[in-house]
């Protein structure tokens, strides 16, 4: 079978075209896996809640009687245990679960220290 004398550089070309837009795609042009989308949703629907869950951490704050002597301990202690301080006066404990979210913690101190 007589094939074009075209046909052997053309596919050599398409080939190499492919593979630079693969390499091009991915690196520069924003081009994710499957996988890789999957895990970047996942994270940002975890800061989201977390995000959200900090607000009413820091209503429940407000809603404190004891609130002036928590936030001087609050804003007196190091950033590492602010969180720690939150979780301790339940702050980080949202309605109708039985205990608290570290991460609602570290966001909520965050915001009560400001």
């Amino acid at each position: 079978m007589k094939t074009s004398e075209w046909l052997k550089p053309g596919l050599y070309g398409a080939a190499c075209g492919a593979a630079a837009l693969a390499v091009i795609g991915f690196s520069w042009g924003g081009w994710v896996t499957g996988g890789t989308a999957r895990t970047m949703a996942a994270d940002r629907s975890k800061a989201d809640v977390v995000a959200a869950l900090s607000l009413i951490c820091v209503d429940q704050s407000k809603r404190d009687p004891q609130l002036a002597e928590c936030m001087a301990a609050i804003k007196a202690a190091s950033s590492w245990n602010r969180g720690d301080l939150v979780m301790k006066n339940g702050w980080a404990t949202m309605p109708g679960a039985m205990e608290g979210n570290s991460q609602v913690a570290k966001d909520c101190a965050d915001k009560i220290a400001a």
